[in-house]
């Protein structure tokens, strides 16, 4: 029997505000002490009341422009209670009933599109590390500003679950609401997963794969998780509706815990923040404020790069950002540097923090395109402005510092060809072209290129030898 999957997404995205979302406490804890970063309101200390980070709405509504989601006037608190050992309240400050980003959709690079259900604030819970015989409890990420965006059952292979988590996180982060440091858990992926016969009307049940970091991670762990529930259909089992983990090492998923409904959760209204009232005037000053995003460099260097060349460089919305900064004609050569030369050095992610100017690498491409530099002397200059050292120079400055600055000069040039074809070393080449050998033009240009100490413009060499060889 055929089975079709059917995938949801709940992504946790944390907000690179510099304080928290109730408390006026550091939000980077990358790092620190554990429990440094940490308030009487993290604590859960008898009195302390929450008070709402108003930077937090703000990104909230960038990023629910972002996602081409309506922004709600309206949008209210509410506790949802469970019991954690790193979360000291018993309950989660969270948007349940009233969430500040309503429907909207991610479309991926392949024109599909996944809708979002909706998006809501809250606040994270600690973290446990365990031990052999014993666990510790850091509160530093307690409260740390979320959004947890919630896409639709839009989403039928492994495959398409991975492109949009890649696209949602490429959004997040263009729109400058996230650090998106997946490493760090910036942002989280809950995956939920069921298959069901080709032509049912009734999905299967489904399980949630919780906390994967990683793109490949979720593409892996829903391949797995299909696998595995066929193979339980297939031999008469039934799934059960829980949540699981997913182990990279070994490729498998493993359960935690039956999965819980809302009703479990016993969900009610925060007391102690009133609700959130907004205009249309203060919403649509933030989404002024956000800039440029993946689809918007698609259509704006759609026509200019490559698709394949374009989908590796948003990966980097500081090589797009740049690329934007440049006159029409350096955009494909920049952005052939960019993919092909500064991505295939091993220290690519340290030099991206102290790009060039617009102004040096114009220069560098003029330079090219009048003759004065060859390409492997294109590629040296290049990677010279990630050289602290020498960073800092024109092109042209830097060129001359590594004397790679070809001969253009008509005269000069003139005089080392003729020195060329006198020389007896060269006699036999020099009658083969006139002979009508073709093949031994590459050989004179090499003695060309040698003469000068590789100065020559080849092709100005190759023009004046068969000139004066005709």
């Amino acid at each position: 029997m055929k089975y079709i999957p059917t995938i949801g997404i709940e992504c946790h995205v944390q907000l690179c505000t510099k304080t928290k979302l109730f408390s006026e406490v550091d939000n980077d804890a990358r790092g620190k002490e554990p429990n440094s970063c940490v308030s009487p309101v993290d604590y859960a200390l008898p009195g302390m009341l929450p008070r709402l980070n108003g930077e937090a709405i703000r990104y909230a509504i960038r990023a629910g422009f972002a996602m081409n989601a309506k922004i709600n006037t309206v949008s209210r608190f509410d506790r949802k209670h469970y019991f954690y050992p790193d979360s000291p309240k018993g309950y989660q400050i969270t948007q349940f009933y009233h969430p500040i980003i309503g429907e909207g959709y991610i479309e991926l690079p392949s024109g599909t599109k996944v809708r979002i259900e909706h998006a809501h604030l809250e606040g994270d819970a600690g973290k446990l590390t365990h031990f052999d015989t014993y666990s510790l409890v850091d509160l530093n990420r307690v409260d740390t500003p979320l959004i947890e965006i919630v896409s639709m059952p839009d989403i039928h292979s492994a495959k398409d679950a991975h492109d949009y988590c890649k696209e949602l996180w490429r959004t997040m982060c263009y729109a400058g609401v996230t650090n998106g440091d997946l490493y760090n858990g910036n942002m989280r992926f809950d995956v939920n997963t069921s298959i069901a016969p080709e032509g049912s009307d009734k999905l299967g049940t489904r399980t949630e794969v919780k906390n994967l970091n990683s793109f490949r991670s979720v593409e892996r762990a829903i391949e797995y998780e299909i696998s595995r529930q066929k193979k339980l259909l297939e031999n008469g089992e039934k799934v059960i509706q829980e949540t699981l983990g997913w182990n990279d090492a070994t490729g498998k998923t493993t359960g935690q815990r039956s999965k819980e409904e809302a009703k479990d959760y016993r969900y009610m209204p925060e007391p102690d923040l009133p609700p959130v009232h907004l205009t249309e005037e203060f919403i649509n000053a933030e989404i002024k404020k956000v800039p440029l995003l993946p689809n918007d460099y698609r259509k704006k260097f759609g026509e200019i790069l490559p698709a394949d060349t374009l989908e590796v460089l948003l990966d980097y919305p500081d090589l797009m950002k740049k690329l934007g900064e440049l006159d029409v004609k350096s955009i494909k050569p920049v952005a052939n540097l960019f993919a092909s030369v500064l991505l295939a050095e091993e220290k690519s992610v340290e030099m991206l923090s102290h790009l060039p100017s617009a102004t040096q690498l114009s220069d560098l491409v003029e330079m090219k395109e009048k003759g004065e530099l060859s390409s492997t002397a294109v590629k040296e200059v290049f990677l010279k402005f990630f050289d602290p050292q020498m960073g800092k120079k024109d092109a042209r400055a830097i060129a001359k510092e590594l004397n790679v600055i070809q001969e253009n000069d008509a005269g000069a040039l003139e005089k080392i060809v003729d020195e060329v074809i006198a020389d007896p070393a060269c006699a036999q080449a020099v009658a083969d072209f006139k002979a009508g050998s073709e093949k031994v033009i590459g050989f004179l240009v090499g003695q060309v290129m040698k003469k000068s100490q590789g100065k020559a413009n080849p092709a100005s060499a190759q023009q004046i030898l068969r000139k004066k060889l005709a």
